[in-house]
C-alpha cells in the first residue's frame, strides 16, 4: 500500500504543469517589468469574481479617486443639490451705497457666462448705481489653496482652490497666482457692461443685507464634467465644500460615508483629496469595484453616477482610447500620473448577455494600452 502511494506520489511530480492562464501571463509581464497590479472583473449582479490578481493590495489610484469622491457627494447631497453664491450690499432706491460683496460658496460652475446670469439678477433686484467697489469674501473656506500630497506631482495644472472663484481661476486658459485679482476684475467687468455703473469711490455704506444668491449647477451636472473630463478644480471645490471649508474635514466626511455605509474603513479610502492628484493616496481593484457595483444597484442616484463614466465611442469629444469592437459596452474612468494608470467601470458582454465591473491599477512602469489589454480580453 505504502510502495503504490510513493509511485503515484511520484508519478505528479512528472505530470505536466498546467498553462499560466492569459491573465497569470499578463500578471507575469507586468511584474517583469516591476509594476505593481491590483485588478479585478466581477459580475455587477452577483458580485462573483471572474479573475483578479491583489485585488485587495491598495495601490496610487490617481484620477480614478474621483469614482469614491464623486459618489459619496451625490449619494449624501443627492442629484439636484446646488450651491449658494450671496451678493450684499447696502441697497437704497437703484443704488448700493458702498461696496458690493461677493459672498462665494464654493461654486465651480461661476464661468463669465453665468456671471452675465447673476449680473441680470441684479438688475432685476433694482441695483443700477453702486458707489463703491466689488469686494469678494472668501470666508467659507479656509486658506489653504491647493491639496496636501501635491508636491512633486502635476499640480502645477490645478488652480488654487477658493470659494469665490471665477472662470475656473484660469485667465487666458491659464492659471491664475491671483484668484481673487481676478474675480474682482471679471465681477465688475460684466457688472458695467451689463449697464450697472460702478463709481469705486471709498465710503462705508453701513450694515449690508442679503441682496440676491445665485444658484451654481446641479451636483448631477458636475459630477458630470468631473468624471467625463477629469476635472480635478471642479471636484476639490466640492470636497472643500463637503468639509465645510478644509480639506481634512471633506475627507473624513466621504470616509465616514463609506465606513458608515459599506463598511469601508479608513485604510481601504485611504485618500488625502478628491481627485487623485495625491501620489499619498491608496485604493484597491476590490473597493473600486464595490464602489461601482454598489451604485450599479442604487435607484436612487446609480443612473446619474454611471452617466458621468467616459463612454467608449460614444462621446461627443476625442477618447485616448478607441476601438470600435468596444463602442458603447464600455463606461469607464481612467486616471494617469507619472508611473501610475488606472481604469475601472462597467462592460457589457458582446451581445448584451452580462454585465461586468472592473477596476486595474498599475503603479511603475506601465502604459494605459497594458490595462487597455486585460480590458479588451475581458469584454470579449
Amino acid at each position: 500500500m505504502i510502495r503504490r502511494t510513493l509511485f503515484a506520489l511520484t508519478l505528479l511530480l512528472y505530470l505536466p504543469a498546467a498553462p499560466p492562464t492569459p491573465m497569470e501571463t499578463w500578471v507575469h509581464r507586468m511584474e517583469t517589468r516591476s509594476v505593481k497590479v491590483s485588478a479585478g472583473v466581477w459580475n455587477v449582479d452577483t458580485g462573483k469574481l471572474v479573475e483578479g490578481y491583489h485585488m485587495d493590495t491598495g495601490l496610487v489610484p490617481a484620477s480614478i479617486t474621483k469614482v469614491a469622491s464623486t459618489y459619496a457627494m451625490l449619494r449624501t447631497w443627492k442629484p439636484d443639490y446646488v450651491i449658494k453664491t450671496e451678493v450684499w450690499g447696502n441697497l437704497r432706491g437703484g443704488t448700493v451705497v458702498g461696496d458690493l460683496v461677493f459672498k462665494g460658496g464654493g461654486d465651480p460652475t461661476l464661468v463669465a457666462e453665468r456671471l452675465w446670469l447673476l449680473a441680470d439678477k441684479l438688475k432685476a433686484e433694482g441695483v443700477r448705481t453702486i458707489t463703491g467697489r466689488v469686494r469678494t469674501d472668501q470666508t467659507a473656506f479656509d486658506g489653504q489653496m491647493y491639496g496636501n500630497g501635491w508636491e512633486g506631482t502635476s499640480s502645477d495644472t490645478t488652480p488654487p482652490i477658493l470659494p469665490l472663484s471665477v472662470n475656473w481661476n484660469r485667465e487666458g486658459g491659464r492659471i491664475v497666482r491671483d484668484p481673487d485679482r481676478l474675480a474682482v476684475e471679471t465681477l465688475t467687468r460684466v457688472l458695467r457692461e451689463d449697464g450697472i455703473t460702478i463709481e469705486g469711490a471709498p465710503g462705508d455704506g453701513g450694515a449690508p443685507h442679503l441682496l440676491a444668491t445665485f444658484e451654481s449647477r446641479p451636483l448631477r451636472d458636475m459630477i458630470e464634467d468631473i468624471n467625463k473630463h477629469s476635472n480635478n478644480f471642479m471636484v476639490e471645490m466640492l470636497v472643500k465644500r463637503f468639509g465645510q471649508g478644509t480639506w481634512p474635514q471633506g475627507i473624513r466626511q466621504i470616509q465616514n460615508f463609506y465606513a458608515a455605509t459599506l463598511d469601508l474603513g479608513p485604510d481601504k479610502i485611504a485618500i488625502t483629496d478628491g481627485s487623485g492628484l495625491s501620489k499619498d493616496n491608496r485604493l484597491s481593484a476590490a473597493t473600486l469595484a464595490t464602489i461601482l457595483r454598489v451604485a450599479w444597484h442604487d435607484f436612487e442616484v446609480g443612473p446619474e453616477m454611471i452617466s458621468s463614466l467616459k463612454i467608449i465611442g460614444g462621446e461627443p469629444f476625442h477618447l485616448r482610447f478607441q476601438d470600435p469592437a468596444l463602442e458603447r459596452r464600455i463606461r469607464c474612468k481612467t486616471g494617469h500620473l507619472n508611473n501610475v494608470n488606472s481604469v475601472c467601470g462597467y462592460i457589457e458582454g458582446r451581445h448584451g448577455e452580462e454585465r461586468l465591473v472592473f477596476a486595474i491599477l498599475l503603479n511603475g512602469p506601465a502604459t494605459m494600452d497594458d490595462a487597455w489589454e486585460l480590458v479588451k480580453r475581458w469584454a470579449d
